[in-house]
């Protein structure tokens, strides 16, 4: 097709990060992190060229979790990859649609991790959802430059007038005739409600900041960021291991959320937790919602869904999901990696799944055409995404049907970066009244109007 694209030159830059607050989580905290990134420059065979961006974090934390291999090594590493990735896909000369050369670039992907762990000589070779993290911002740059390549929003981008293939390609016969096009909206919503994160380390009431706080003026306990933005969904980091703090954390949340929201003359609030995958099996968490609803039931009954409490190898122990999502949806997470492991999670029983863009854009359309047509239910969570990627990620949730909206947690802990682009789309970055608008998604590529 004319509006196939393919890859004149890619450029990765990667900078560092500091958090105004460390962000706990499972397997640690995170203070600082690397960004990277990605320029491309597509032509499509009209011969039109124009530049494509995409941009992440490379949370070696959550997507190479190790004992093995130090946090130093594990971020090289995936830098290391992230600019291989890139000479790769600069080398080729093939003209396609983004879906299907990222697609059919991902089996190089993971070639290329085995092959940067060999040369790194690390204790533990990179895993797949660390290379998935490397691959997805030039994955994201490739959709915005064909969209900006071609005039058109990306999302008008995957129907049959822009692909060859149809999703049988990846999905099977089941699928035959029906393209991406199928299962999104054909414009943004106008706004989305955000989920608020409550990390493990995070304070819950004005009582608790002390002096070793951060002094810059934003909220940092849970009801003054309650008070300043209306937010009303929130996203509990639990431990997994803790029943009873973790009871005590939900209520404590819930509590403080009540109170914050009356006071604003609002009754309604949601929650949805995230142990990652410290929970031993499925019957931790169903112990957990039963205690949670003996001792809060306005906590359990607020409770939307539970993402990932058991391990990300879906197949290691094969949980069976059923008792858990008769009581609230289980959503998985790390454990989807490709669309072989989405199966195995849907004959595991699981309810759905949590997209991130940060595993590839292109996955995450192939995901919710599954999910819509299996009748399962999806969440849009970030990686702490700032700038380009929060822009993605609230632009991808406004095409499709999530539970509530979407996750953005970078206003906590990278409040600053990327100044420009949050100028740029003002009404996007700041939360008002729970929400953030989509208005200034316009023009070509993913909107971002660079």
């Amino acid at each position: 097709m004319l509006s196939d694209i393919r890859v004149v030159e890619i450029k990765p830059v990667f900078k560092k990060e500091k958090f105004r607050t460390p962000l706990k989580f499972g397997t640690g905290h995170i203070a600082e992190i690397t960004s990277v990134a990605v320029r491309a420059k597509v032509e499509n065979r009209k011969g039109r060229t124009a530049e494509g961006w995409g941009n992440i974090l490379l949370s070696d934390l959550w997507a190479f979790p190790s004992k093995e291999v130090a946090h130093e090594e594990r971020d090289k590493a995936m830098r290391r990859l992230t600019a291989e990735f890139c000479r790769l896909m600069a080398a080729s000369k093939e003209y396609s649609h983004p879906v299907d050369l990222y697609l059919g670039a991902k089996t190089e992907l993971l070639n290329l991790a085995g092959r940067v762990s060999r040369e790194l000589n690390l204790a533990q070779p990179l895993p797949v959802l660390a290379a998935l993290v490397c691959g997805s911002p030039l994955d994201a740059a490739l959709h915005d430059g064909f969209g900006r390549v071609n005039e058109i929003d990306t999302y008008a981008g995957y129907g049959p007038e822009f692909m060859e293939y149809d999703l049988s390609r990846y999905l099977g016969k089941e699928f035959k005739g029906n393209f991406i096009a199928d299962f999104i909206k054909k414009e943004y919503v106008s706004k989305l409600p955000v989920f608020h994160l409550v990390g493990g380390m995070d304070k819950l009431i004005r009582s608790e900041v002390d002096a070793g706080d951060p002094q810059d003026g934003l909220p940092v306990s849970l009801d003054e960021w309650i008070d300043k933005e209306g937010i009303f969904c929130f996203k509990i980091k639990l431990t997994g291991k803790d029943i009873g703090a973790d009871v005590e954390r939900t209520k404590a949340v819930a509590e403080v959320a009540g109170r914050s929201l009356v006071r604003q003359g609002k009754n309604k609030f949601y929650l949805s937790t995230d142990s990652n995958e410290m929970c031993a099996s499925p019957e931790v968490v169903i112990e957990y919602l039963h205690k949670l609803r003996d001792v809060s039931p306005l906590a359990y009954e607020r409770l939307l869904y539970i993402e990932q409490p058991t391990e990300r190898e879906l197949g290691e122990h094969r949980f069976d999901m059923a008792r858990l999502a008769n009581l609230k949806p289980v959503l998985a997470d790390e454990g989807i990696t490709d669309v072989d492991k989405f199966q195995l999670s849907r004959n595991l029983n699981w309810s759905g799944a949590a997209l991130k863009t940060c595993k590839g854009h292109s996955s995450a359309l192939i995901y919710v055409a599954l999910c819509e047509r299996y009748g399962l239910c999806y969440s849009v969570q970030d990686l702490t995404n700032p700038g380009l990627s929060l822009i993605q990620s609230a632009g991808l949730a406004a095409r499709i049907d999530p539970i509530m909206g979407v996750e953005y947690n970078s206003r906590q802990y990278l409040p600053l970066a990327e100044p420009d682009l949050r100028q740029r789309h003002r009404r996007l970055f700041e939360v008002k009244k729970g929400y953030i608008s989509t208005e200034s998604l316009t023009g070509c590529g993913f909107g971002y109007n660079l």
